[in-house]
């Protein structure tokens, strides 16, 4: 007769112990002020840009706006990981209760699709602008940049909600989550039984939100690039505008698949080690947040020309004061 093991499910309160990272012991706090430091400059530069374009009226275009979700979404991303690893350097925090694991794994995923659903939106603009010069502004009336706008953010919490919603009641049998943050399969691994509903969801919605992103920007710089081509060569001042206005856009989007990719590729070598697979896995979260709002700070000349503006206000008014 065989012998079977029963598991009992967890009870409410669940508390999770996140694996982390391995400290060697004394580097603590050299981790947490690196992590500090990059929170810090991921605030800095992303509130810099949001409040620029906030604060400057002549930036109230559809591009900027678009900009603007961007920088939210980034700082959602951020903020969901990077202060609780602050704490687990510092700390030696490791415990996470069961609301704030789902509330984290939740910003993780939202700002996984919805950068996505963003940058989306993001090439349609850039296709109108260039492509259809002289329609631009009636195709992109304030009207429709909102509805683009809260599409994105639409699509972004309806998918994740479904994801979450499958597994809300399912029951866990564990309580140790072997991962740095805590996400959607991180936590289902722990159920008693198998959840095969989420998981054919979870690849599906992978699957077809990559695809239609990929479809939506190829088929847009495809034809940007066609107008490129064909215009460029009485105007070489049109290659250039296009190059400032498509360039910050078409490098965070690869940024963004780059860091994706190094986490696929990173789970085909079992020989690395376990710290080095975690850092990659955490690259898509802390990558593009940062460099985001310093590529469109470096290109676009209008914003360059509404930071230096309001820097030098600022220093007018601090020498009148003086």
């Amino acid at each position: 007769m065989e012998n079977i093991t029963m598991v009992t499910p967890l009870k409410q309160p669940i508390v999770f112990h996140l694996e982390g990272f391995y400290v060697p012991p004394g580097y603590g706090a050299f981790f947490f002020f690196l992590a500090l430091f990059y929170y810090i400059v991921t605030l800095l530069a992303n509130g810099v840009v949001l409040c620029v374009i906030v604060m400057d009226k002549n930036l109230h275009r559809p591009m900027f706006v678009m900009v603007c979700n961007l920088v939210v979404c980034d700082l959602l991303g951020a903020t969901a990981v990077l202060p609780r690893l602050m704490m687990h350097f510092l700390m030696g925090q490791k415990k996470i209760a069961y609301i704030p694991a789902i509330t984290q794994a939740f910003s993780v995923h939202m700002y996984g699709v919805a950068v996505q659903t963003i940058l989306a939106v993001m090439a349609y603009d850039r296709y109108i602008a260039v492509c259809e010069p002289l329609r631009y502004h009636a195709i992109m009336t304030p009207a429709r940049l909102h509805s683009c706008c809260g599409l994105a953010w639409f699509i972004a919490v309806l998918l994740i909600a479904v994801l979450f919603i499958f597994h809300m009641n399912a029951p866990l049998c564990g309580n140790i989550i072997q991962h740095v943050y805590c996400s959607n399969r991180a936590i289902l691994n722990l159920a008693c039984s198998p959840t095969p509903l989420n998981n054919i969801y979870g690849l599906s919605m992978s699957w077809s939100l990559n695809t239609s992103t990929f479809l939506i920007i190829a088929f847009s710089y495809s034809r940007i690039l066609h107008a490129c081509v064909k215009h460029g060569r009485a105007d070489s001042g049109i290659r250039s505008k296009t190059f400032q206005t498509c360039a910050p856009h078409l490098v965070i989007y690869v940024l963004y698949q780059i860091a994706s990719l190094i986490i696929i590729i990173s789970h085909r070598f079992p020989s690395l080690s376990p710290n080095i697979k975690k850092f990659f896995s955490i690259l898509f979260i802390i990558i593009p947040p940062a460099m985001s709002p310093i590529i469109y700070g470096l290109v676009s000349k209008e914003i360059r020309a509404s930071i230096k503006h309001f820097t030098n206000l600022h220093v007018q008014q601090k020498n009148i004061g003086v």
